[in-house]
């Protein structure tokens, strides 16, 4: 079973990210609070273990918060998860898609964004299902595929 290991909102377009114990997802909307809501990008996910394995190959200590996430997931694979459930505490998720690194990968570290390219390590966005309260330290788990 994964976790959720970090939260972040975000308060305005390209502002900073804020980091919270717990967060209220809205059913078709987002995150509260957050500065994308609705759409097709409501919420977005990074894996703490691509992160890290992204920081060894650049020789970078970065703050996962650098990557502009609204949660950061361990112990759950994004690769290749579009049109999967994820249940993250009280809230279900559906990954719509990877999320791309854009330029601001690079104003974080050199290298980075390219360094994020493959396999997803860049991380997925998702459309909220169901509504609920995301909370660091909750579980973070796939819900089994429909028949």
């Amino acid at each position: 079973m994964g976790k959720v290991e970090s939260i972040w909102i975000k308060r305005a377009r390209r502002g900073p990210m804020d980091p919270v114990e717990e967060a209220r997802a809205v059913e078709g909307g987002g995150l509260e609070g957050n500065a994308n809501q609705g759409g097709w990008r409501q919420i977005t996910l990074i894996e703490r273990e691509a992160w890290e394995t992204m920081m060894a190959e650049l020789g970078a200590d970065l703050d996962p918060a650098a990557r502009r996430a609204n949660v950061l997931v361990s112990g759950v694979s994004l690769v290749e998860s579009r049109g999967r459930v994820l249940r993250l505490g009280g809230a279900k998720v559906r990954i719509a898609g990877e999320t791309r690194p854009c330029e601001r990968m690079e104003e974080a570290h050199p290298g980075l964004r390219e360094t994020m390219s493959p396999d997803w390590r860049g991380g997925a966005f998702a459309q909220v299902l169901d509504g609920g309260a995301i909370r660091v330290g909750d579980a973070a788990e796939w819900e089994p595929p429909e028949a």
